[in-house]
């Protein structure tokens, strides 16, 4: 049976902050980004929901050691779903592919707004970046919904674990979206 693997749409496009083995470019269909606010956690964090006509890049990679209940324990907060069918790659073969999403009743059903830290969506643009150019940081923020939750703008002392350094077009990049889309930014206290 061929090792499983697991499609990643945030932070683990960034392939600075992880060691999964075999990392590839995929897309997943039928599903759209959107920032979480759950009282599992004090900020948002990125999820996704159905929606059938919107396609989302990420990347997919193999499962550590095929041990699921090792990944799962990691992504507390989500649910693993079977993605195969809806995951397109360029893999020769067609491994067992899942990906995690915050199931509806966890997820905050009041006006709670949790800030994004700027520190993890600067890790997210990043990676975005890399992978699939400035069309993929643009079908990124298109795709994600969301963005009236504040931002926490913690860039000078990171609360995300896996913060990256960005250069300063990178962070010029992000500030301009962040203009465009008329977001509310905070200071970290």
């Amino acid at each position: 049976m061929p090792h499983p693997y697991f499609f990643g749409y945030g932070s683990l496009v960034n392939t600075a902050t992880h060691d999964y083995l075999d990392p590839q470019p995929a897309r997943l269909s039928g599903w759209q980004r959107i920032w979480c606010h759950t009282a599992l956690r004090d900020e948002a964090f990125l999820s996704v929901v159905p929606a059938p006509q919107v396609q989302i890049d990420g990347l997919i990679a193999a499962v550590p050691n095929a041990d699921w209940q090792a990944l799962d324990e990691r992504e507390f907060a989500y649910d693993r779903l079977p993605g195969n069918g809806l995951i397109s790659h360029d893999l020769s073969r067609s491994p067992e592919i899942s990906f995690y999403s915050v199931p509806p009743h966890s997820q905050s059903q009041d006006d709670t707004r949790h800030p994004i830290l700027l520190s993890y969506l600067d890790v997210v643009v990043q990676g975005h970046l890399q992978i699939f150019g400035a069309a993929g940081v643009d079908d990124f923020f298109s795709t994600t919904l969301g963005w009236d939750a504040p931002i926490l703008n913690d860039r000078t002392a990171p609360k995300y674990p896996r913060h990256q350094q960005l250069s300063a077009s990178e962070t010029a990049l992000v500030d301009r979206y962040l203009a465009d889309l008329g977001s509310k930014i905070i200071p970290q206290a």
